[in-house]
């Protein structure tokens, strides 16, 4: 097998480190591009590719992380990690691990950790690296990665809901939700909806947005039942799709372009939580991105 061979082979492993890491798919990719010229650029072969391969794609994306974190701190409103359609690593016995790490919420969850917490919770927890193997990747001793694996499970831990749906109860609800959606059928969507039910939105202060940030059942679903069926007047659709391994959807213009993703939140056989992904910079790998104060302006006027 030749060097390319072997790094197509093991490039979705390690985008899926990255983007657990750092929550962001152009910065996972951008990892694993200069994981491939510092490869390319080794003069020796690895004993192996894998152990190679991994420590370097973790340490670009620490080194990311950290100097990510002061820009997120200035960021204009809600920050969500960018969506992910589909995880490009499967490893059947870690499938449970693999998904539950790839949520919206559990990447919000992961932003809490320290860097160092983070990579090793993602090596650890999601993709079963030994204790010996991360202390190589991160350069320190297994005690300390032990001490540090403690501390962000245990982060993580307290802030997970305790009743969560299986997968099947998950879709069927989002089948009835999405179907009350379109017909903008207040009743339907509130009977879906938790009581204190949450919906926020990231649009990075670059699209419209109604509420970045709404609470309580009533008010979440008289805006839903406005806002999309006057998007579907004019043209526009809701694409029921997984995101980041969630019921979610795509909401497309006429066109087809990227409006933004939405993503639900189901515990305990209620929506708990809706987000939003609207801020084109975060759309450009979903598809052709729309633009939202076109279509918010035309949406409007349709219901003058």
């Amino acid at each position: 097998m030749t060097r390319t061979e072997e790094f197509e082979e093991l490039r979705p492993l390690l985008f899926s480190i990255a983007y657990r890491i750092l929550g962001s798919v152009s910065e996972a990719e951008d990892a694993v591009q200069e994981t491939w010229l510092r490869y390319e650029a080794t003069g020796t072969q690895p004993k192996s590719a894998k152990a190679f391969l991994s420590t370097v794609v973790t340490r670009i994306a620490i080194d990311v992380l950290r100097s990510a974190r002061v820009r997120r701190e200035e960021y204009v409103g809600p920050w969500f990690p960018e969506p992910l359609l589909a995880d490009p690593y499967s490893d059947p016995e870690r499938s449970a691990e693999l998904a539950d790490s790839l949520s919206m919420a559990a990447l919000l969850l992961l932003e809490r950790l320290s860097p160092l917490e983070r990579a090793v919770f993602v090596l650890r927890e999601v993709f079963g690296f030994s204790f010996r193997e991360i202390a190589s990747v991160v350069d320190r001793s297994e005690a300390a990665c032990r001490q540090l694996s403690i501390r962000a499970r245990r982060h993580m831990d307290a802030g997970r809901p305790r009743f969560e749906a299986d997968r099947k109860e998950r879709e069927q609800l989002a089948d009835r939700f999405f179907g009350a959606l379109r017909e903008g059928d207040v009743d339907g969507l509130r009977e879906l909806l938790a009581a204190d039910v949450h919906m926020v939105g990231d649009g990075g202060g670059k699209t419209p947005h109604a509420a970045r940030e709404l609470f309580g059942s009533e008010d979440v679903a008289a805006l839903l039942a406005v806002l999309t069926p006057s998007l579907i007047r004019i043209g526009g659709s809701v694409e029921a799709h997984e995101v980041n391994g969630q019921p979610g959807a795509i909401l497309r213009d006429r066109d087809g372009k990227v409006l933004n993703t939405l993503l639900l939140d189901i515990v305990d056989g209620q929506i708990q939580t809706i987000r939003t992904v609207s801020n084109p910079d975060k759309l450009g790998h979903v598809g052709p991105v729309a633009d939202a104060w076109a279509v918010f302006n035309e949406a409007r006027r349709s219901m003058e």
